[in-house]
This record gives structure tokens, C-alpha cells and sequence, in this order.
């Protein structure tokens, strides 16, 4: 958003149905981690505006593609989802913002990376302008600054681009703070959470796992003990989201608190849920678990088993993958109607 466009800048309610108001790429680009509730490293954004004053509607996500041959079919197919999916939620945007986020590469300065980008995102913008929606502002962030693609004035987007906002300073800050909404890290530190990670205890976890396959698949398939071998999954699933959960509260959204999660379950208990999570009914059974305090000590269970799923079983962290995100999907759908209808 240049300075031009500062006095009717993008808008987002707050808790209280209050209108905050985003006034220049610097407030844009600070806005970002909350309305996608992670700071989304190595990602293209795109964010709908609605109505005169630009209130944020429908956002999407996607990680750069590496090959420049490819950004071309990427960025009409993302505009097109945006423009389409909006329409089938009710109201085809009137305009779009653009965000490019990339760490620099080695040996890359942030302005390096930003130039390029550069076609990347002169390609997004047409592929929006293509659909008749205009993009109203189009930012890349990287190595702790910002830089706009669409504000030719050096004197408030200056060549060497601009320092972020130090976290927590911004009227967006605030109003998240206020209404309990939480960036939970970066898409990188998130994705860490979720992936098996080399240790000295690797062999013992594929051990546990090579035993409770040879005890369980055999039952899975056979019709007559499945729904046992289901039960007996569930209850233990059960037991350990009470052990979580009779912990304390759950770790912090960083990659190194879940340790304390990992303590608490056994190799041959991870196996044996990773084993039984594997029949399709029985995982379905689990995914009831999507609501409430039962729904954070799934979420914790779901992710330290995923972390479990070593060796040659990385594949059957499918199961634990698919419940993880179910959950959190769950739990940030509540929460986004919690703020949004909470009173003043």
C-alpha cells in the first residue's frame, strides 16, 4: 500500500468488533504473523480485500516454488483459487495483497532475494489483473526487512528496504494481544515439530516398532480381532493424552519444549499406537477427539508420535500427521469464532 492508498489501508476487526485500520507497507507487513497466526517462512501469501476500506477476507499459503519456470502456472492458479474461493464464500475480492517471504539464500543479501523475486511477483500481479482484481500492495520480506514491489517512492521504500517493526509494537500487536490470538512461531519451526529427528534412541524405536507390527498387523487383518486391536489402540491413546495432560499445561509453541512431551511415552507405547493408528477406522475413531482440553492433549500426543516415526517407518507418520492437522484445524476454527463474536 503506497502512501497514496494510506487513508482507506486494509482493515481487520478486532474482538471487540472494533475496526483497525493498516496504514503503509510497514503496518502490512507487521500484520502478517497475525493473520496467519505463524510467520510463514518461505512462502508466497495472498491476502482478499473487501469493500472500501479493504477488510481482509480470504488468505492462502503456498512455499515458493524453486524453479522460476514454474512461478509462472503457480501464480494464475493461486489467484485463481483466491478469486474463485471467495466468490463461494459470498464476495469476490476488490483487491488482493501480495507477500514474499524468503530467508536469503547463501552468500544473498534480503535485497538480493527481493530482486529475485522480483518476476515472481510482477507474475502474481498479473495473473490477479488477468482476473480483473487489482493487487493493491505486493511486499517481500526478508532478513528482518521489508521491501514494496508496487510503491516507486524511495522515500518511504527505500532501495535498501525498511526494518520491521520490533515484535509486539504494533496496534495489530496489541489488538491480538487483546483478543488471545497467538503466532506460533515460524512455518519452519512448526514443520520441526511434526518430523522425526535423528537420535541416539532411534534404534530402540524402530525396535519397539518392528515388534508391535509383527504383534498387530496380523490382528488388523484379521476381520475377526480389528475392533480389538482398535480398542485396545484408543484406550492406550486415552491413557497417554491423561499422562500429557496431568503434566501441566502444554509446551510453549517452540520445537525444543516438547522434550518434556517425548519423555512421557515409552517406545513400545509410541509403537503400539503408531501400528494401530495404521487401520483407517480405527484413526477416524480418533479424530473425535478435535474439541476442548481433549483436543490439546490429542494435539501434543499426535505430534510426539508423528516425531516417533523413525527409520523405516517415517511413512506411518501419515496417520498422526492427518489427526494433527485435523485437530489444529479444529481448534483455530473455534478459537476464529470465540474472537469473533466475543462482546466488548
Amino acid at each position: 500500500m503506497n502512501k497514496h492508498q494510506e487513508s482507506t489501508g486494509p482493515s481487520a476487526s478486532s474482538s471487540t468488533g472494533d475496526q483497525i485500520t493498516l496504514r503503509g507497507p510497514a503496518e502490512l507487513a507487521d500484520a502478517l504473523p497475525y493473520l496467519m497466526g505463524f510467520h510463514p517462512t518461505d512462502s508466497v501469501v495472498m491476502v482478499a480485500l473487501h469493500g472500501r476500506r479493504g477488510r481482509f477476507g480470504g488468505r492462502l499459503r503456498l512455499g515458493i516454488p524453486r524453479s522460476p519456470r514454474e512461478w509462472q502456472p503457480v501464480s494464475d492458479q493461486l489467484a485463481d483459487c483466491l478469486v474463485t474461493g471467495s466468490e463461494r464464500r459470498g464476495a469476490r475480492p476488490d483487491g488482493i495483497v501480495i507477500f514474499l517471504c524468503q530467508d536469503p539464500a547463501v552468500g544473498e543479501s534480503g535485497r538480493q532475494t527481493m530482486e529475485r523475486l522480483r518476476p515472481f511477483a510482477q507474475q502474481l500481479r498479473t495473473a490477479c489483473g488477468a482476473l480483473d482484481v487489482p493487487v493493491f500492495e505486493a511486499l517481500c520480506i526478508s532478513d528482518g526487512r521489508y521491501w514494496s514491489y508496487c510503491c516507486p517512492d524511495a522515500r518511504c521504500c527505500p532501495p535498501e528496504g525498511s526494518v520491521l517493526a520490533l515484535p509486539g509494537t504494533s496496534v495489530m500487536a496489541a489488538a491480538a494481544a487483546y483478543a488471545g490470538i497467538q503466532v506460533r512461531g515460524s512455518l519452519r519451526e512448526m514443520e520441526t515439530r511434526l518430523m522425526s529427528r535423528p537420535g541416539p534412541d532411534d534404534g530402540e524405536q524402530v525396535r519397539a516398532l518392528d515388534v508391535a507390527g509383527l504383534a498387530l498387523v496380523p490382528r488388523i487383518l484379521n476381520g475377526d480381532e480389528r475392533e480389538q486391536v482398535g480398542a485396545e489402540t484408543l484406550g492406550l491413546a486415552r491413557r497417554l493424552m491423561q499422562r500429557l495432560g496431568e503434566s501441566g499445561a502444554p509446551p510453549e509453541e517452540r520445537p525444543g519444549t516438547d522434550i518434556g512431551d517425548d519423555a512421557l511415552i515409552a517406545p513400545d507405547e509410541a509403537a503400539a499406537v503408531i501400528v494401530g493408528l495404521q487401520d483407517r477406522e480405527t484413526r477416524d475413531l480418533a479424530a473425535q477427539w478435535m474439541e476442548g482440553p481433549e483436543a490439546q492433549r490429542a494435539l501434543r500426543l499426535w505430534r510426539a508420535l508423528a516425531r516417533r516415526c523413525v527409520g523405516p517407518y517415517e511413512t506411518h507418520a501419515a496417520a498422526p500427521l492427518t489427526l494433527a492437522g485435523w485437530v489444529a484445524w479444529s481448534v483455530n476454527c473455534t478459537n476464529s469464532v470465540i474472537h469473533s463474536t466475543r462482546g466488548p
